[in-house]
């Protein structure tokens, strides 16, 4: 037996002797101690993704990430596989695309920005656990493909690199650098809950936890314009006014001014026994956000309302300036009696 390996065998059993005279106590404050020191590196947690829903560009999968700073990342392994290139060890793969991206060829072509990142690759944990991962921001693929295809117009690409260009050529056709953080969110899930939190800021904005005094919300103009174009003669002895006018209001009102208002509003304004609403939609806008826009939007309304022949018409305008969040179809002409007074 070798010195070195006789000196490493009596350091592994010197330490197996250490171990067991060490209390239970000194071997949790020193275990506990290690991976303090293996976490105190600058490493992220993945908030969304997972290896088994990858992004797919062609019949390239790239395993993806969101980390807890909203960073995007792709995984080192699948960059380096998606241009075409062995990886070999977590340090041969990173050490392999530098080189290749700062080689004579191509250092003329990647910025020192471009290769910065490369060199020093974003650390990373999934949300399972397990060891350190390696990744890139999202965008940095389309900055490597930008690099090699301006590399191979210039003729500076050798031959045994060419193939590394083609499937550049495959990934610049099946992305495009604004739209590499929506395919992300959408291969990891996250736009879901990005969408929800979002929603919630907004309903926040917009709804108030308290009821609001009346006061008059929707002027004469907007009752007189609706009749007109309905077809029908304006009362004026009565406010009283067909119930399914109610449905037009949500159509072209509260689901028109902010994403979610109108079903928030129908969640927190109940319905009485006749079916009506307990109180107008606008008494639960806040003062701050909700009830100006709620005013602001009225007014294009009603303009809207003055230059149009008829509802039908009214209803292209609105659908073409003013449409209803999240709806691609115009609401049918003859609608069903609903809650009246959600006006």
């Amino acid at each position: 037996m070798k010195m070195s390996e006789i000196e490493a065998t009596g350091k592994a059993k010197g330490g197996v002797i250490r171990a067991k005279t060490l209390s239970a106590k000194r071997r949790r404050e020193i275990g506990e101690k290690a991976a303090a020191a293996r976490w105190s590196e600058d490493v992220k947690q993945v908030t969304h993704g997972s290896s088994d829903h990858p992004l797919k560009i062609g019949d390239v999968e790239i395993p993806c990430y969101v980390l807890e700073d909203e960073t995007r990342v792709l995984s080192q392994r699948g960059v380096v596989a998606a241009l075409g290139m062995k990886y070999g060890s977590r340090a041969g793969g990173a050490d392999r695309l530098t080189g290749f991206m700062s080689g004579k060829g191509l250092s003329p072509f990647a910025s020192n920005d471009l290769l910065a990142l490369i060199q020093a690759p974003i650390k990373f944990r999934h949300q399972g656990g397990g060891g350190i991962a390696f990744g890139y921001p999202a965008t940095i693929l389309a900055d490597i493909c930008d690099a090699v295809l301006a590399a191979r117009k210039a003729g500076a690409l050798q031959k045994q690199q060419e193939h590394i260009a083609e499937q550049c050529e495959i990934l610049v056709r099946g992305f495009a650098r604004v739209g590499i953080i929506a395919l992300v969110d959408e291969a990891t899930g996250y736009q879901k809950d990005r969408a929800k939190d979002a929603l919630a800021k907004i309903l926040e904005a917009f709804i108030d936890k308290e009821l609001q005094p009346w006061v008059q919300t929707f002027p004469n103009e907007f009752y007189q314009e609706m009749f007109r174009l309905r077809g029908l003669d304006y009362p004026t002895a009565t406010v009283k006014r067909p119930q399914y006018f109610g449905v037009l209001t949500n159509n072209v009102v509260y689901d028109r001014i902010a994403p979610g208002v109108l079903a928030e509003l129908r969640r927190v304004v109940p319905k009485l026994e006749s079916g009506r609403r307990k109180h107008h939609y606008f008494r639960k806008l806040t003062t701050n956000v909700g009830y100006p826009k709620l005013k602001e939007h009225l007014g294009s309304v009603i303009a809207f309302m003055q230059m149009s022949k008829d509802w039908a018409d009214f209803m292209e305008k609105m659908d073409r300036f003013k449409p209803k969040y999240g709806h691609t179809m115009a609401l049918p002409l003859d609608l069903p009696e609903d809650d009246g007074k959600g006006l």
